[in-house]
């Protein structure tokens, strides 16, 4: 459900922020939106984010950085690519969207308890230590820094995976981990020089 217009101000714009999302790879079409809104009447997923794709395309490249990064709207997005079909500028808006994540996991601004930014980082820090995911080390994980309580609910389910040989407490891994760690910093380094 969209929440009421609020009100911002000159001085809450971040310009070093509103000059980021206009130069990073897939962004640099942002100025060029017009607000038609057919961003957001594409998405599935519109009804239940606090601000339409609409709106926060239109407050990232504005500038308005605390409201964009602590959004749910940027974990809500399922990168479906509807808005991107739909927009008659080519905006690239899922392309944003994942942009957006990355700078909010970065600086520590999504929304505490929410579970998909959390999950995003233990699945990169897994993959980087150990060269794959193993599943219920990851699920436990994100339990743990976001839902301890729901996490001890769920203990006989548990006992039942465990009986039936549906997962492993044990790590697994791949042999050349520090190949995929290089390659994946190589893909960071990369990144930030293109934003740069």
């Amino acid at each position: 459900m969209a929440s009421a217009p609020i009100l911002r101000w000159e001085s809450e714009r971040d310009p070093e922020f509103a000059q980021w999302v206009t130069h990073f790879a897939g962004s640099e079409r942002i100025r060029s939106c017009m607000q038609c809104g057919l961003c957001s009447a594409s998405c599935p997923l519109a009804p239940y984010m606090d601000y339409t794709p609409r709106r926060l395309m239109h407050m990232a490249r504005e500038g308005f950085k605390k409201d964009v990064l602590s959004s749910l709207t940027i974990w809500l997005c399922t990168s479906c690519y509807a808005c991107m079909v739909e927009c008659p500028r080519a905006i690239r808006a899922s392309e944003i969207m994942y942009a957006l994540k990355r700078r909010a996991i970065q600086e520590g601004a999504y929304p505490r308890g929410f579970a998909i930014p959390v999950l995003a980082q233990e699945f990169t820090r897994m993959v980087r230590r150990t060269g794959r995911v193993t599943e219920i080390r990851l699920v436990l994980r994100v339990f743990l820094r976001t839902s301890r309580w729901r996490l001890l609910r769920m203990w006989r389910l548990g006992l039942r995976l465990l009986r039936t040989g549906r997962f492993r407490l044990r790590a697994e891994s791949v042999e050349r981990r520090k190949e995929i760690a290089a390659l994946l910093d190589a893909v960071e380094a990369g990144r930030k020089e293109l934003a740069a």
